[in-house]
Order: structure tokens, then sequence, then C-alpha cells
């Protein structure tokens, strides 16, 4: 067998990227809208400015969702905090990284071959980061919510948080699975194959 044929065997699933998209799509509205309900609903709103502390922080997780998860896609308590530091760390460290090699004039094209699969890995790292930065800090919040005995563990918003959680997680790995399909289907044999 041809190594070609291989390289095919061990490819990454083909799903039909417009498929793949719409259901993203369709996964980061659910997503959103499932944050929304329960900082609204549940945790009673949403404010920039106010006396009460709860709903100026509940703003907090639908940026978190909505902006790293989502836009991404297209840091209050110690573990997320430290997700959260990684996060920005490697996000400015790839973004720079990313413009010196791809945009600075002076680059060559092997180089910048070199790097692409790099570039790819830390991308995906990075978001897959930020999705688990997201998930726990809202799972967090629920977990101290229960410890406080503000809500109890069989509840309607346990509950809403808890499929909140999955349903990030899922649309992070969709989100995944469609970069690294995308990166697939366009036929690329990979540098150093020989039949």
């Amino acid at each position: 067998m041809s190594y070609r044929k291989e390289i095919k065997k061990m490819a990454v699933p083909v799903i039909k990227f417009p498929t793949l998209m719409v259901l993203v799509r369709l996964m980061g509205v659910m997503v959103s809208a499932l944050v929304l309900t329960w900082t609204v609903h549940y945790r009673g709103g949403l404010a920039l400015v106010s006396d009460n502390k709860d709903l100026i922080f509940n703003v907090h997780p639908v940026l978190m969702v909505i902006g790293l998860v989502l836009l991404n896609g297209e840091g209050k308590y110690p573990f997320c905090a430290l997700l959260a530091l990684v996060l920005c760390v490697c996000r400015y460290v790839g973004w720079a990284a990313g413009f010196v090699t791809f945009w600075y004039p002076g680059g060559s094209r092997n180089s910048r071959a070199t790097l692409l699969p790099w570039h790819v890995f830390f991308g995906v790292y990075i978001y897959a980061l930020a999705v688990a930065t997201a998930t726990t800090g809202i799972l967090e919040k629920a977990t101290f919510l229960q410890t406080n005995k503000v809500i109890s563990h069989y509840s309607a918003e346990a509950f809403l948080v808890n499929s909140l959680g999955i349903l990030m997680i899922v649309l992070g790995g969709l989100v995944v699975l469609a970069t690294i399909t995308s990166l697939n289907s366009k036929g690329d044999i990979p540098r150093n194959a020989t039949e």
C-alpha cells in the first residue's frame, strides 16, 4: 500500500464543512442562550455598575463564554484565574509569533511553512484552554452557590449550569473538529511524504 493511501486511512474523519459549521453555529446559539438564561433568570440579571456585586459578577461568565469560547471559535477564582492567566499569556505570545511570522515581509516561505503546523497547534490549544477556563469558572461558581446553600444540588439552576458546561465542551470539540477537518480536507500531503 502506498504512503499516500496510508495517510488517507489515518486522516481525521471527513465531515462536510458547511454541515459542521451549521452544527457549530447552532451549538453556539444554544450555549449563548443558556448562559444568558442562567445569569438573567436565575442570578438576577447583568450590570456593569451596581451596588449588588453579584450582578456585576454575572457579566463575567457571559463575556467569558461569548467572548472567549464563541467569538474565539470563529479569572475570579483560584483555578479559573490560573487558567485565565495562562490563556492570556499563550494568546498574546501566539498572536505576536503569528504576526512576526506571517505578516513580517522579511520572513521566508520555508520558515512560514515550517511554523504553520505549530501555529495551528497552538491556536487549537489556546482555544481548548479558553473552553476549559470558561467551563471551569461557570461550574466553580455553581459549586460555591451550592456550598453556600444559595441553590440546591438538584435545582433547575444546577441542571442548567451543568448542561451549559457540557454544551460548552461539546461546542469546543466541534470547533476543533471543524478546524482540523478543514485543514485535512484540502488534500495536502505531509511535506516528507514519499510514495
